[in-house]
This record gives C-alpha cells, structure tokens and sequence, in this order.
C-alpha cells in the first residue's frame, strides 16, 4: 500500500512540473531557477519594525551616495511605505540623510522648514503644495513618512534629515520672497531690476490653480516669462560675491532664482508640436537631475530619490522621453547612482480615468509574457533582486524588453516594452498592492 501511495505521489509531482513547464517558455525555464538563487525575500513592505531583511538590499546599494527609487504606478500604498520603509534602513545603518521627491523645488523647501523647525502643520503644507499634477503625494503614506522625518530630527537635533523636491511645476511665492530679500540686503541697488523681472509672476493663487492657468497663456506670453526669470537668474549669478559667501546665502539665492526659471521655462515649450514636447520632456529629466546634484554637492547628504520607475530609469520605454534622469545621474555620478525599479504582480491603484475623474483601478493577475508574470512565480515573499550579478540565464532574460506595466498618473496608458537589467540596477518586485490613502481636501 505503501509503495502505491509512493508511485502515486511521484506521478502527481511530475504531473505538477511538467504543467508548470508548460507554462514557460525555454528561456523562462532556464531564467527561473537562476531568478529564484538572487531573490531576497523582504518581511514586509510596511515601514515600522525590524529591517534585518534589509541588510542584502543594503549590500546592493553599497557606497552609492544617491539611490533613485521608482514605483510602477504613482498611488498604490506598498510603493510608498516600501520607500519609507527603505528610507529609514538608509538612514540607520547606512548614513543617508535627505529624501527627495519629484515635486516642486519650492514645496521641497516648505517640508524642509517643516523638518527643521517643527513649525506649521504638515497635512496643511502638503494639501497647499500637493496639488494638481502633485496631488498624488498628499496621501497618509507621504504624511507618515514626513512625520517619522520630523521625529527622527527631534531626536538628532546635530545630525537631522532634509527633504528635497527636484521638480519644476510649481514655482512658489516664497521661492520670489527669498530672491528678492537676498537681493535686497546684498545687492540693494539690483532691487528694483529683479522687481521688474519678476512682476507679475509671484503666484497669487493655489497651487493647483496656478499649475492649470500657466498653460492657458499665449506661448509667446509664456516665452517671455521665461526669457525675464532667465535674466534674473544670470545676473544673479554675474554679480561679484566673495568666494565664503558662494557657498551660503548666495549658492541659495542663484538655485531658488534657477528653480523660478526652470519652471518658467518648462511651461514655455510648445506642446501642440511633438518635437518640442520631447524637448520639454528631456528638458524636466535633466532639471530634476541638476537639482539633485545641486543639492548633493552643496550638502554632501546622501539622497533617496523618489519617482516614477522611468525617471529613475537608464532608458527610455516610451518615445516621448529622449532621456531620463536616470540616465542624467549616472552621468554625473557613474556608479555613485544606483537605480532600484519596482514591479507588482497584481493590485490597485488611484490614476486619472478618461474622463479626468479620480478613482481606483484595479489589475488581475499580469498576463503571460509580461515581465511580471515570471518574476511573480520566483518567490512567494516580496522581495529585492541585484539586476548586475545575477546568474547569466537570469540576465539573458532581464535584458531583452518585454510588457511591463508603467502606470502614471492617467489610466489606461499604452503597455510599454521595458526590459529591467537595461534600466534599472535593482528590481524590488511585491506581489500585490493596494490604492494609497488619499488625504481628504476641504
């Protein structure tokens, strides 16, 4: 009796290998087992408690002084808490000290008052300055994150955290404030030219209102708001200063004075003409990169980066986009920038519909072929892959483009061909996620 249940067990198992053979492929068959050594299973992706799981992503990132940290959608719950959760592993044990977000350089400054000072409510500042194309950032998620921020400063009073926003689409009246009062106490007599240049452009109105109206300007109207805040931002830079005041109050005055213009100039573009939306598009990549070196330079803070998987991306999937930040950092910081990509499995997720309205989208299983379909069988935890040392079947399978899901903030978008190991150094793939947690706004 015995022998019979023996010979039937063994034919249910080959029965059962031989289905999931079938439903490979011959490279994917190889790629598996290869997939399934590199895998580093992850406890979880909310950010509190133990982070031991997190020591094989930290030997991954290594000396890198800046990690960009993308997500495939830009509202499901585990992509942020995975970053916060990465975020404080980078800060305990391997000396990072800013985080930086792709919003505006202006509403970054806000939150970093915040974290200094403890002044000013954070869900205020973020429902002031997390609108329009940033309202996907006011969510519980990004306040938690803010929070643990503040109270880690708290604790560390010599050694705090920074927050950075790289971003160009909104511009405000505090960025003007700080220029025109440099100008005014260290160069006086320049006063008057900067309130010319700048006449009519301190945003007066919401945020999200300002980012909407921008666009309804005439192109030429708009060109002429960027040649002016240009102007202002060269000549702050030819005035003489003193080589100790370069890297003070100056370094900022010129980078807020060049965060008013790059916003100036990124709504300056031509956008009934395709040539010039690519342009645009290399334009805000590169930007947000100069923003990130900026900042690296003038604080010598290592920086989590967080964004879109394509803008952390070395390449391109969509053709729109000639060049990415990815790309832009890893020219300026070769292996000192590390890219980490994040796939699900299946899951929910807030996006703009058809008919601009809000609300949750929801993804089965990824179908047969696509990126996600593989890496969802190679291990049943969540879990962080090194896209660099990976066994070679593995990285034959890695660097050939395949459908891969890269959701914006609009839904449906078309699939995109992305093949991970060309884009991105790490891969950290979760199994399912859920819709992030919006904030309420009055």
């Amino acid at each position: 009796m015995k022998r019979h249940r023996s010979a039937l067990f063994l034919v249910l198992l080959l029965c059962a290998v031989a289905l999931v053979t079938a439903a490979f492929s011959p490279p994917e068959q190889r790629a598996l087992p290869a997939m399934e050594g590199a895998a580093r299973p992850l406890r979880t992706t909310e950010p509190h408690g133990d982070l031991n799981d997190l020591r094989p992503f930290g030997q991954m990132v290594g000396n890198a002084q800046v990690v960009g940290m993308g997500e495939a959608t830009h509202s499901s719950h585990e992509f942020f808490t995975m970053k916060h959760r990465v975020l404080r592993y980078l800060v305990e044990h391997m000396g990072f000290r800013a985080f930086a977000l792709e919003t505006s350089w202006s509403s970054g400054l806000r939150i970093d008052e915040y974290l200094l000072t403890g002044e000013g409510d954070p869900r205020q500042i973020m429902r002031e300055e997390f609108q329009d194309t940033y309202a996907w950032w006011n969510t519980e998620e990004y306040l938690a994150l803010v929070q643990w921020m503040r109270a880690y400063n708290v604790r560390h009073p010599r050694d705090r955290l920074r927050f950075v926003g790289d971003d160009f689409a909104y511009a405000g009246p505090d960025l003007y404030d700080k220029v025109l009062a440099y100008v005014g106490k260290a160069h006086p007599a320049l006063l008057p030219r900067f309130t010319e240049l700048y006449r009519g452009l301190r945003p007066t109105t919401t945020a999200g209102k300002y980012m909407k109206e921008y666009l309804t300007r005439p192109l030429a109207e708009r060109r002429s708001m960027a040649t002016r805040t240009e102007r202002a931002m060269v000549l702050l830079k030819r005035h003489p200063v003193s080589a100790q005041a370069r890297k003070g109050t100056y370094a900022w005055a010129v980078q807020n004075a060049t965060a008013i213009a790059q916003t100036a100039r990124g709504y300056a573009f031509d956008f009934e003409d395709q040539e010039q939306v690519k342009e645009s598009m290399r334009f805000r990549d590169q930007l947000m990169a100069d923003n990130i070196a900026w900042w690296h330079a003038h604080t010598g803070q290592k920086i989590l980066l967080s964004a879109h998987n394509a803008h952390v991306s070395y390449r391109p999937s969509d053709p729109r986009y000639p060049k990415m930040q990815g790309a832009f950092l890893r020219d300026r910081f070769g292996n000192d920038y590390v890219s980490v990509g994040s796939t699900f499995g299946r899951g929910s997720f807030n996006a703009t519909g058809p008919n601009e309205e809000t609300g949750v989208y929801t993804l089965g299983p990824a179908a047969r072929g696509s990126t996600e379909h593989l890496l969802d069988q190679v291990n049943p935890r969540d879990f962080a892959m090194d896209l660099r040392t990976v066994a070679k079947a593995a990285r034959a399978w890695l660097v050939t483009a395949r459908p891969t899901r890269s959701i914006g903030t609009s839904y449906p978008e078309p699939v995109q061909r992305i093949a991970p190991a060309r884009s991105h150094d790490i891969l950290i793939h979760l199994h399912r996620v859920r819709p992030a947690r919006l904030l309420a706004v009055p």
